[in-house]
């Protein structure tokens, strides 16, 4: 592949001319070798150049993170990566990133500096890892853990969303279909109300219903607009939504299984911030933003609160109650063997499969039961025209 370049040279003259690489990296190495300090390398072919304007996606995010870690990982100096991701091919938002990421650590900043100020949307976690990372000697490991935790997170939020697609759509067929019955179906019938002389009563609730709806639905059709949207400015709000959440997760079914993910991140974080040798305390005051729900949050800041007094992890978690036996047992199994980070990844497997399954079983129950409810709700407007079809023919009879 043949790439564009324009370089300085040892004289701090700007050249320009192409080379021939496998990749955007391998180009800038070979200009390297050249000793040209590369300023822009692009791509002759303009098939693979990034779209002006685009945003990222979160995967491409993960993507631009795992090859900014694998060429840590295979010995690359932070400069060189980073003036690497700067020229590589990603949207325009990600590339103006570690545009800053490149100037920052020019200037002589630390990597973490560099993350921080470099406009990414990362969790805090990753700013924290890249910081212990350098202070210990080992950023790529540190940066690796982070970045799979990361990944992980986006996977359970993918997969949420995916499993919600069918029922999502199920209901939006459903209400699609009691509209387009209302708008049709029902105004055909509307002249027996003035024929009837006893309509059933679900008869006469489903004509009603109808007539208000084609005589007013230039103001239903405004008010629902409206409504829609001031629904949508409320949950802009992070207190509301927090709110909503928190009530949700006090909910007997559902509640247990928000509190299976938000323990599963946890321990998941906890185990990244341990590998990279943070201190436990540190770990668990960071750990804290993976854990949503405001009433578990409070619990495990209590745990922080008894660890400063003396008391051993395992023990604070099972006086505050926020595990099952396994996983105290399991923690307390690595403070003992001095092994605490790969235990708290059992932990965060063992709450993980938990939470999994029971989003399953959710799942399993939320379909049927929309089927059953817009079921119920098309059959009664079906069965309610056809009483009053049947009244009124024997009325004339």
């Amino acid at each position: 592949m043949i790439f564009h370049y324009e370089a300085v040279n040892n004289s701090g003259t700007i050249v320009s001319g192409e080379v021939e690489a496998t990749s955007q990296t391998e180009a800038t190495r070979a200009l390297r070798s050249r000793n040209l300090i590369a300023t822009e390398v692009t791509a002759a072919d303009n098939y693979l150049r990034p779209s002006a304007g685009k945003k990222s996606s979160q995967q491409e995010l993960l993507v631009s993170l795992h090859e900014m870690v694998t060429l840590l990982e295979s010995g690359v100096s932070i400069g060189e990566t980073i003036e690497s991701q700067s020229l590589a091919n990603y949207p325009e938002d990600l590339s103006k990133s570690y545009n800053l990421m490149a100037t920052e650590i020019r200037k002589g900043n630390s990597f973490a500096d560099a993350l921080r100020n470099s406009g990414l949307k990362l969790p805090i976690y990753l700013y924290y890892l890249a910081e212990a990372g350098e202070m210990t000697g080992n950023l790529a490991q540190s940066l690796r853990e982070g970045v799979q935790q990361f990944e992980y997170e986006q996977r359970l939020a993918q997969e949420f969303r995916t499993a919600l697609t069918y029922p999502g759509i199920l209901v939006a067929s459903g209400i699609a279909a009691v509209v387009l019955i209302f708008v049709f179906v029902v105004p055909k019938f509307l002249p027996m109300l003035d024929r009837a002389e006893d309509l059933p009563w679900l008869s006469e609730v489903i004509f009603t219903a109808g007539a208000f709806f084609n005589e007013n639905y230039l103001f239903l059709v405004a008010f629902i607009s409206m409504l829609a949207l001031a629904i949508g400015w409320v949950f802009t709000n992070k207190l509301v939504r927090q709110k909503v959440f928190d009530f949700i997760a006090e909910t007997p079914f559902v509640g247990i299984w928000i509190a299976e993910m938000d323990t599963a991140r946890w321990s998941s974080v906890m185990a990244a911030l341990l590998a990279s040798r943070a201190d436990l305390l540190s770990s668990l005051d960071l750990a804290l933003d993976a854990i949503k729900a405001t009433r578990r949050r409070a619990r495990m800041e209590l745990v922080s609160r008894d660890i400063r007094a003396g008391e051993s992890l395992a023990d604070s978690l099972e006086k505050s109650h926020v595990l099952t036996t396994t996983g105290y047992n399991l923690i307390r199994s690595g403070e003992k063997t001095g092994k605490l980070a790969p235990m708290m990844k059992s932990v965060a497997r063992v709450y993980d499969e938990a939470a999994r399954t029971r989003m399953r079983r959710v799942l399993t129950l939320i379909e049927p039961l929309a089927i059953l409810i817009l079921g119920g709700v098309i059959g009664s407007i079906i069965v309610g025209v056809i009483l009053g079809i049947t009244s009124i023919n024997e009325a004339g009879f």
